[in-house]
């Protein structure tokens, strides 16, 4: 039985992306521009910000092209969409001529849900890019960046390329890529992954917070400043911070409801590989100490992001806060 084709963009119909993610949207788009101009070379391609849109310019933009056979209109951030326009753009989008594509892209914030809800059920695709959440996610898709880059990845490097990269689509994206390129036969090794990123993989946000979790206060401040020093920002760390303590929440959560062993990975929302390290900061932490903690963190985001005048200060005195709600 042979597999049935991805869907792909056509002419006379919507393409919508959404999601916040910034890298995947932008690259879904690029995708959906290019299938279009792989049915038709000679195509037009047109694109604006809806908050730029006027009544004329859509039509100007999914009309006819008197140099070109067919024609792609773009259309990013539909959040900013003024509401006037709302009516007229359904209006288009439900009667494309066949020589007309539209790509539709909004950037998964709370304005224009509605008239997004409406476009998706007249798009001939939809395409969804969400930020993966969780750890396990994050390994998911280095794994299918490998497999579309028709390579393989040993699976201790995986971890360890996110440690190194961190949690960021487009860096993480860039960095596959590159291993692909220089990997021998396309086979990414935890090796070549260690020589690669060897500088920045000793010092991330994570391993500040694991030095913070595990109560090694001093070593998690001179971490957090050496990954400030390397081009870490205070709220990848207060991130990065916030996902450990989510994870281990979780975990105990698991814990005290008795889940058997093979569900602590889905349920703490951590690959299976960090269940070692949950189950040893389980030891030393308790679930109203986690919900302390992660009062505390949520308190150093904001200061970090403008609320308190010395970042480094605010972010060092809640490494120190957070490490003391830990049990000897």
């Amino acid at each position: 039985m042979a597999t049935p084709s991805a869907p792909t963009a056509r002419f006379g119909t919507v393409v919508v992306v959404a999601g916040p993610d910034a890298f995947l949207g932008e690259r879904a788009v690029a995708q959906a521009v290019a299938q279009l101009r792989a049915a038709e070379p000679e195509s037009a391609v047109t694109a604006a910000t809806a908050g730029e849109l006027t009544p004329g310019r859509l039509m100007e933009m999914t009309g006819a092209d008197l140099f070109a056979p067919a024609t792609v209109a773009v259309i990013r951030e539909l959040e900013k969409l003024p509401p006037d326009l709302a009516a007229p753009l359904l209006a288009v989008a439900g009667d494309l001529p066949e020589f007309v594509a539209l790509i539709v892209h909004h950037g998964g914030s709370a304005a224009g849900l509605k008239t997004l809800g409406q476009l998706k059920k007249q798009a001939g695709l939809v395409i969804d890019c969400p930020t993966p959440k969780w750890a396990r996610d994050w390994a998911d898709f280095v794994r299918a960046e490998v497999q579309a880059g028709g390579g393989t990845i040993e699976p201790a490097a995986v971890p360890q390329l996110i440690e190194a990269v961190g949690q960021d689509s487009r860096a993480l994206a860039a960095a596959v890529a590159q291993l692909l390129s220089d990997s021998d036969r396309g086979a990414v090794a935890a090796a070549q992954v260690k020589r690669y990123f060897a500088g920045r993989a000793s010092v991330t946000s994570f391993a500040v917070a694991d030095a913070c979790l595990a109560g090694r206060t001093g070593d998690a401040i001179e971490k957090a400043r050496w990954a400030l020093a390397t081009g870490a920002g205070h709220p990848q760390i207060t991130s990065a911070l916030a996902t450990a303590l989510r994870q281990l929440g979780k975990y105990l959560g698991a814990l005290r409801s008795n889940a058997p062993g093979g569900e602590l990975a889905k349920l703490s929302g951590a690959p299976e590989w960090k269940l070692r390290q949950l189950s040893e900061q389980a030891r030393s932490w308790g679930e109203p100490a986690v919900g302390r903690a992660i009062r505390l963190v949520a308190q150093a985001d904001a200061e970090v992001k403008g609320a308190a005048g010395d970042p480094d200060f605010a972010l060092e005195q809640a490494l120190i806060k957070i490490s003391r709600l830990r049990r000897a």
